[in-house]
């Protein structure tokens, strides 16, 4: 394992986790590896809870996305955490944030390491990779995330070697660091298969105060099979994507691809498998299995993220036989791959998940009920408001139909009106496109709504319309679907 650390004055750093965790002090900025559960840290922050059981102290956690292997909920439950960002998918994290015991800044992805430059510069960071090369640059594991920003800025840096992944690894990175404002130059990407940096992440080897080693694979995804609701999003999305060839807006190449994570993107990509649709890209944040599925069947030829998040199958048999991808793949740090200027440019077609949308098309991507984070904004707000097209996805009714996912006003906007062009349930699809809000409202209303709420929505938009206005509302009616549901548990009207 020691010649993993190619640079020999670097072997005497090696410790344990529990040792490296004692870097880490009450009050601390931590930046660490990770994004959607890839390449996080496996063995310090995990150590760094069970130290916090011992002498309780508080940090702020700073990562790419969300972390594998429970380590938020260890961290949330050890009341380490005083504030997190920028996303999170853990259930005890998300319950101690909407109990205000965690403070936790919902941030476009795209946006985070721009903040570690002016307010959070981060005293320590812990991040995974493969080896180190002899210059002391590091070569990272299965995502990038911010971890070149944070080996960049922060005062002392953990390395975890993970020998679970192959040194081979090395070359499926391109790592580009812009420069700051107002020096920043265009970043000279014009197909996502464009590599324009280092396969290795620049470090200062004097920065290095410990090395940890762990072999331990990444979490698996959570992988479902494509159900009803999904697998009819999915024929309205790819219908869609025909019609839009018949009348000469996009050939049978589509322009580059984001989805975001899930079994409705996974249900959506896949359905380009049986397509007429060929030589297919990606310009996307995270590749699951439905990414490499595609490549092998021939569909896919490039893909462009920030990081790996597949099943255990799949991830065995992608870093089992690189070889086999390595020219079909590349894996970017967050700020470049989410970077709105590089999404207009190439004109993506982003795909992406909404918990709720209204009657004119604002999108609620991250709270329950207005009040409560799910998850996070992660990189939706960064494609949705630069892509070619901008599609959000949602089941029309959800608990038995008790829940509307279609609402005369949403709860909390994460994406305006202004920057959705389509809508998909599993009902149908609106093309939102060159409508003005009336309009809107009546396609969202015709193509989208469940039966069963259709003719309530239908009464509120006419009833509104009497009243006048350009977005027309009825103010004391407008969250009475929501607090129907409180008093409830069902947002139909009671008969």
């Amino acid at each position: 394992m020691i010649e993993r650390i190619r640079l020999e004055s670097l072997r005497d750093k090696v410790m344990s986790a529990k040792s490296a965790a004692e870097f880490i002090q009450d009050g601390m900025i931590v930046g660490a590896s990770g994004f959607t559960k890839a390449g996080d840290s496996k063995a310090v922050l995990p150590a760094l809870a069970e130290k916090a059981e011992r002498e309780p102290f508080k940090i702020t956690l700073i990562t790419g996305a969300s972390l594998g292997h429970d380590t938020d909920g260890k961290l949330a439950e050890a009341g380490v955490l005083s504030k997190r960002m920028p996303f999170q998918v853990d259930r005890t994290l998300r319950n101690k944030i909407n109990a205000g015991e965690v403070l936790f800044i919902d941030q476009h992805l795209s946006e985070s390491a721009e903040l570690l430059h002016k307010q959070l510069k981060p005293d320590v960071a812990v991040i995974e990779v493969a080896y180190i090369d002899r210059d002391g640059s590091i070569v990272p594991t299965t995502s990038v995330g911010n971890s070149a920003a944070f080996a960049s800025l922060a005062s002392k840096v953990i390395l975890e070697i993970n020998t679970a992944v192959p040194e081979s690894v090395y070359g499926i990175h391109d790592i580009y660091q812009a420069e700051n404002y107002p020096h920043r130059n265009v970043i000279p990407i014009v197909a996502p298969w464009n590599k324009i940096g280092r396969k290795t992440i620049p470090l200062d080897p004097a920065k290095v105060v410990g090395i940890v080693f762990t072999n331990i694979q990444d979490s698996p995804a959570d992988i479902a099979e494509p159900d009803e609701k999904t697998s009819a999003i999915a024929k309205h999305i790819l219908e869609f994507f025909e019609q839009e060839v018949r009348i000469g807006n996009l050939t049978d190449r589509l322009l580059p691809i984001q989805a975001g994570i899930g079994k409705v993107a996974n249900a959506v990509l896949m359905g380009f498998k049986d397509s007429n649709f060929y030589d297919l890209t990606m310009f996307s944040e995270v590749l699951q299995d439905s990414t490499f599925d595609l490549i092998d069947s021939g569909t896919l030829s490039f893909a462009s993220a920030s990081s790996v998040t597949v099943s255990k199958a799949c991830y065995d048999r992608v870093f089992g036989n690189l070889q086999r991808y390595r020219d079909k793949f590349v894996l970017r740090p967050q700020n470049i791959s989410n970077t709105p200027g590089l999404i207009r440019r190439l004109g993506v077609i982003a795909i992406n998940t909404a918990i709720e949308f209204d009657i004119y098309g604002n999108v609620n991507s991250t709270h329950l009920g207005g009040t409560k984070i799910m998850n996070g904004i992660g990189g939706s707000g960064d494609f949705a408001r630069n892509a070619y097209l901008s599609i959000f996805v949602t089941q029309a009714a959800s608990k038995g139909n008790l829940i509307s996912h279609v609402l005369p006003m949403v709860s909390h906007t994460d994406h305006t009106e202004h920057d959705v062009d389509i809508l998909v349930t599993d009902v149908g699809l609106a093309d939102l496109r060159g409508l003005a809000p009336r309009e809107r409202a009546q396609k969202i209303i015709d193509h989208c709504a469940h039966p069963d709420y259709r003719p309530e929505l239908q009464s509120y938009f006419d009833r509104a319309c009497e009243r006048g206005g350009h977005t027309p509302h009825l103010l004391e009616e407008a969250f009475s679907w929501h607090l129907r549901f409180q008093e409830s548990g069902s947002m139909k009207q009671a008969k």
